[in-house]
């Protein structure tokens, strides 16, 4: 049996994992061991690279530190780190230059680094390795509300109109949109119609999916795996691309892979953004539009049409029904003001009143 895409990704990263604490303090492998029971390789990567930052500073830009090197800072002298260090570093993350480059970091981002530092520290204080948890002392980043960005019923059928046409294309790209055309709708579609994660999407191979029940198999953020149902439009374009991926040969190694790329590959994260970029500038303009803000289309339109906010953090993955309210707080307030104008308590007042505005 061919290794599965999310195989191949776990032992990709559990190697560039390994490699990555090599250049880290010895007990940052004591704490990867200690949470691989309840975290994803990817987190822990990203742990492992949050801490790569933070100890970099800590050797470069703190003077108590300053004849040290990384590898060998040991766990007595990383509870010496204060709170206030922890401060400077996080103002530090505004702006600052690597490898010739400048980095800048916003809110979010030190927000992800700090709780990255948290874990950390948390880990060693529970077990009584340490006394003192700076990290926990130090406040995150307040994080501004982002605009929620989706689409509109009319641009969703623009979108997929140009997809399905072409029009509006480069020359160039009309050159491969023929190739490509029954592919790109397939995933557009995907996205609109079942709110699924691009990670999710990119690892589909064709044994996950079950035309006889409208169904097919992801593996959510996590590595727990799960079954999706799709509707009508959705397995009409997946069956629109499977007349054209049955007859592509895929390259050795990417045999069971759903979508391909051009080269007959496994289609990359990389590439299905770019793809999404391409149609959505076009149906969208003044919108910046990524497989995640699709994502947020479907779950705005489902939301719309349910009113039930479980059902669609069940749909989505979401592990925490708040996290999805969050999302969808301000439909639930479109909603309310349709409620407040809903009930006529005196149908005259109410004529003058409509009266009076108009």
């Amino acid at each position: 049996m061919a290794e599965s895409y999310n195989s191949k990704l776990n032992k990709a990263y559990t190697r560039k994992l390994r490699k990555l604490l090599q250049r880290l303090p010895s007990c940052c492998a004591t704490f990867m061991r200690g949470i691989e029971s309840q975290t994803a390789v990817l987190t822990r990567y990203g742990y492992a690279v949050d801490l790569g930052t933070f100890f970099e500073f800590v050797v470069n830009e703190l003077d108590s530190f300053s004849q040290k090197k990384i590898e060998d800072l040991t766990l007595n002298e990383i509870e010496q780190i204060r709170p206030l260090d922890i401060e400077l570093f996080l103002e530090h993350l505004s702006l600052y230059s690597k490898s010739g480059r400048e980095v800048v970091n916003n809110e979010r981002a030190k927000a992800r680094k700090l709780s990255s530092l948290r874990s950390f520290y948390k880990y060693f204080f529970k077990r009584e390795m340490i006394k003192t948890n700076a990290a926990a002392l130090v406040d995150l980043p307040k994080l501004h509300p982002r605009a929620i960005v989706r689409l509109e019923p009319n641009e969703v059928a623009k979108l997929l109109d140009i997809a399905e046409g072409g029009l509006g294309l480069s020359e160039v790209q009309k050159r491969y949109h023929k190739a490509t055309k029954a592919r790109d709708v397939a995933i557009l579609t995907l996205f609109l119609g079942t709110g699924i994660r691009i990670s999710e999407l990119v690892g589909i191979d064709i044994e996950n999916i079950d035309f006889f029940n409208n169904a097919f198999l992801i593996t959510r953020k996590g590595g727990s795996q799960d079954s999706l149902v799709f509707g009508e439009e959705v397995r009409s374009a997946l069956l629109n691309y499977m007349l054209v991926r049955d007859g592509i040969q895929a390259i050795s190694g990417h045999e069971n892979a759903l979508f391909l790329s051009i080269q007959k590959r496994r289609i990359t994260v990389r590439a299905v953004e770019n793809l999404v970029k391409k149609y959505a500038i076009m149906a969208a303009p003044i919108k910046k539009i990524s497989p995640h803000k699709l994502r947020s289309t479907y779950g705005t339109m489902l939301y719309r049409e349910t009113g039930d906010i479980y059902l669609v953090a069940d749909v989505l993955g979401h592990k925490d029904v708040n996290t999805t309210r969050k999302h969808y707080a301000a439909l639930s307030e479109d909603r309310r003001r349709i409620a407040a104008h809903a009930v006529k308590l005196r149908e005259d007042i109410a004529e003058e009143t409509k009266q009076d505005q108009e």
